[in-house]
């Protein structure tokens, strides 16, 4: 079978200029290969999400709504009895209610296109295997970041301030960021493992009681002495703590080494049965 040279080619009308050398090509598990493929697929989640009602409501205007009914309904009342505005306590409660439902949003959104076969087509193109899930730890920091700037600008609107510096400004965003990968490790875990949504969905009842029984949402002495010891030291209180401190000022190292310890042990816990999950999901 006859062949074209170079220059046959290129004289084509509409035709390419020929295949890429050898050399040039990317390999497939290489670190450039690892860059562009979870550069693409995180542009891929980050579109999909933004067109997705559900992760929207979930992870922007449930929060920033639930802030907004706090404030009103409840913001004289606890600052009152708390001697400092309830935005430093509800304004973290809030961003981080807005981090994790939007994890368990996209957990959802995950376990749905592993059951529509999205998965197994990605995994059977030629890009580096890793690249799914390096973009969704990507997409998940996005994510983060919005719904946390989202939260403190309607809290600047209600007279929310950072009192203590940029620095401490930037490590107020940091604690979400942290909580929220570590929560979504855990979430993705589970996702991969059941083929029932309804046990992540569940999730956010949980998370809601969390809410319920932290410091965001009144101050520690007011609820009884017998259930003071959870309340402090769970996960979600631990992490509004160390934000309030960082924005109003106060105790930051106790509660910052809380939610360190909290964020690492569920990241070491549930980062490799969701790498596991991963592939066992992509490969059916």
């Amino acid at each position: 079978m006859a062949t074209l040279s170079s220059a046959d080619s290129a004289a084509l009308p509409g035709a390419v200029e020929g295949f890429p050398d050898r050399d040039r090509v990317v390999r497939e598990r290489s670190v450039a290969s690892l860059a562009m493929g979870s550069w693409i697929q995180t542009q891929r989640l980050l579109r999909r999400w933004t067109r997705d009602p559900m992760t929207l409501t979930q992870a922007l205007f449930f929060p920033a709504l639930l802030l907004v009914m706090l404030n009103t309904v409840l913001g004289r009342q606890i600052s009152s009895f708390a001697g400092y505005d309830a935005l430093y306590g509800t304004v973290p409660m809030t961003a981080l209610v807005g981090v994790m439902s939007g994890s368990i949003a996209g957990a959802v959104t995950m376990g749905r296109e592993r059951d529509d076969g999205l998965l197994a087509r990605m995994w059977v193109l030629p890009i580096h295997r890793a690249s799914g899930l390096v973009s969704r730890i990507l997409a998940e920091g996005v994510r983060i970041v919005a719904t946390t700037a989202v939260i403190v600008a309607v809290g600047y609107v209600l007279g929310f301030r950072f009192t203590q510096g940029i620095p401490a400004a930037i490590g107020f965003v940091a604690v979400p960021l942290l909580f929220g990968l570590a929560f979504a490790t855990m979430v993705t875990a589970i996702a991969l493992f059941t083929a029932k949504a309804t046990l992540v969905e569940a999730i956010s009842l949980g998370s809601s009681l969390l809410m319920f029984f932290s410091t965001g949402f009144v101050p520690l002495d007011a609820y009884p002495e017998w259930i003071q010891p959870f309340v402090e030291n769970q996960p979600l209180t631990c992490a509004i703590d160390a934000m309030k401190g960082l924005s109003l000022g106060g105790p930051v190292q106790a509660p910052l080494i809380k939610t360190v310890l909290w964020s690492a042990g569920a990241i070491v816990v549930f980062a490799i049965p969701a790498a596991i999950g991963y592939r066992r999901a992509s490969r059916k």
